[in-house]
């Protein structure tokens, strides 16, 4: 499975990143590119520790039996249900939010297991350092796909 711990593993992201554009079509869901661009942004402040979501009552109940989930070798499904803290409805700017979720995709892989979060997953709870690294990437790669990149 993909890590984002791995070099050649951000550097395909920002790549991706590169071919998507402000008015590329979604294939599914309700964001636009630049609100996408956001949403991701706001899951790397939780993995590195920026921002901390309280913990879901759901996720109390049925985190245990989804955790592996985030990080098994199997892509996210579309229109997978998201925590409301993470939703991002209103009007972005494109080529800022991109270069801020470079900047924070570069810092999660630079920072490594040692700078990833200690603070449980909202709706998972607790996740060590790979876990949150493949599920980051499986959580880009999921919104990248949803753009067609």
């Amino acid at each position: 499975m993909k890590s984002l711990f791995e070099k050649n593993t951000l550097q395909e992201i920002i790549q991706r990143l590169d071919k998507l554009t402000p008015n590329a079509e979604k294939q599914w869901g309700k964001m636009n590119a630049a609100q996408m661009l956001a949403h991701c942004s706001v899951a790397l402040k939780v993995a590195t520790g920026q921002n901390f979501p309280p913990r879901l009552f759901i996720g109390r109940m049925l985190g245990p039996f989804l955790k592996s989930k985030y990080y098994d070798k199997n892509p996210f499904r579309k229109n997978s249900p998201t925590d409301k803290t993470f939703i991002v409805a209103d009007k972005r700017d494109f080529e800022q939010e991109k270069i801020t979720l470079i900047h924070l995709t570069q810092q999660f892989t630079d920072g490594g297991s040692q700078k990833c979060t200690t603070h449980p997953h909202s709706f998972f709870g607790k996740l060590t350092p790979e876990q949150w690294s493949i599920g980051m990437y499986k959580h880009l790669d999921h919104h990248l796909r949803q753009f067609g990149v």
